[in-house]
């Protein structure tokens, strides 16, 4: 069996707390934002910053962050990766068969940004022994659309110094800390020893994190998504954000899934788009 519970959240925000046979989850409402997933008897597999905002209008540190429709903070845009997830989110349908598996449906309301609903978005967020999560894009105007997303996914780790991120090598990335030069990945695995910031283009394969601090393996796995973001702020960057511990950068790390830089998509009259990603961890052998 499983229960979905309604709840008044941090900040006075709405949420929904899920519980199923394998695992418990937890969703805002603001930005549709997943804060936490834990397999029962297992660590949290999502990180969330203890000094995050919970306030109208602010983004929720950690998580799964919707980004969307715009990655990073173009020069000509208002805000940093878009505003979906600072808006508030509506419950389109909750399905929980006798499996036990549980679906959360949610739309973003229409909005000017949008059209006022020619540009409509759903996501769904499915939680059992894995979390899947699935954003997808409907564009019912007369003109094609234009856009980035990303799943800006944040993962609790034991310890950031002994972390490996593998399943990149070989591919290209555009690194933000070289003036968004492109680069070729040359190492089997991705180790930290301070600040990362890089986009992989052209990745639509699975990406593992072993954490030996924690002796798991966490899987990302996609469908849709052309990108690979890898990130971990370190020292002076951590200390520079108001919303974030000056030492949460060694026990976190982000690995988004989404379609970002050259991979932005260009959606037809009358087309959908979706993005989704699984998520699992086991223990590492």
């Amino acid at each position: 069996m499983s229960r979905v519970t309604f709840l008044t959240g941090r900040g006075g925000l709405p949420k929904l707390e899920i519980a199923t046979a394998w695992s418990t989850a937890e969703i805002y409402l603001h930005g549709a934002h997943v804060t936490r997933f834990q397999e029962t008897g297992q660590p949290p597999l999502l990180f969330l910053s203890d000094q995050s905002r919970f306030e109208p209008n602010v983004p929720i540190r950690g998580g799964i962050p919707i980004i969307f429709p715009w990655f990073g903070k173009p020069a000509d845009k208002p805000a940093q990766h878009g505003f979906a997830r600072n808006r508030s989110w509506a419950v389109k349908e909750i399905a929980s068969p006798a499996t036990g598996i549980t679906t959360v449906r949610l739309v973003l309301p229409p909005c000017p940004e949008l059209g006022d609903g020619n540009i409509a978005l759903e996501y769904a967020v499915t939680v059992s022994e894995n979390l899947s999560a699935e954003l997808v894009v409907t564009n019912t105007s007369a003109r094609a659309y234009a856009f980035e997303t990303c799943l800006h996914t944040y993962f609790t780790v034991g310890d950031i110094n002994t972390l490996e991120v593998l399943g990149l090598q070989g591919v290209d990335y555009l690194d933000s800390l070289d003036a968004h030069r492109r680069k070729t990945e040359a190492g089997a695995a991705i180790r930290f020893a301070g600040e990362v910031d890089r986009t992989y283009v052209n990745t639509p394969h699975r990406v593992e994190i072993h954490d030996a601090a924690l002796h798991r393996v966490i899987r990302v796995e996609k469908i849709g998504s052309a990108s690979t973001v890898v990130w971990n702020p370190w020292i002076a960057k951590a200390k520079a954000m108001p919303d974030f511990g000056n030492a949460e950068y060694q026990r976190m790390v982000c690995v988004e899934t989404g379609n970002v830089a050259e991979n932005q998509i260009t959606l037809a009259p009358g087309a959908t788009a979706s993005l989704t990603v699984k998520l699992s961890s086991e223990p590492s052998r």
